[in-house]
């Protein structure tokens, strides 16, 4: 199990750091959100990976731990509203200057990035 976290982990955060280095704004904002999601694993994979354990103490040998629970938990509600905004601020960007880059220039003529 944890071969697998780790290996799902890698491969969106590898996928998000590519994303995020393109010149448009969608690819920089599905970009964010695997990078976001690579970091709520990695968070998650810091309390233990038990199965069969509960997350209170005296239920179990080995309960699982809480607190990473909770800031993933914490993290998606913040992700959701911060790419919300983002998707916001790339509508707008895109209606004042008419196209989706992010340096704010004009592709050239057969610019397919």
């Amino acid at each position: 199990m944890e071969l697998l976290f780790s290996l799902v982990t890698g491969v969106l955060s590898a996928s998000g750091i590519y994303l995020l280095l393109r010149g448009r704004t969608f690819s920089i904002i599905v970009g964010l959100v695997l990078l976001s999601y690579a970091v709520n694993l990695f968070l998650f994979s810091t309390g233990g990976l038990h199965t069969h354990s509960a997350a209170v103490i005296g239920e179990s040998a080995i309960p699982a731990d809480p607190l990473p629970q909770a800031l993933v938990l914490t993290a998606i509600v913040i992700g959701f509203a911060m790419t919300a905004f983002i998707v916001i601020l790339a509508i707008r960007t895109r209606a004042e200057l008419g196209n989706d880059h992010v340096d704010g220039k004009q592709g050239e003529e057969g610019d397919t990035r």
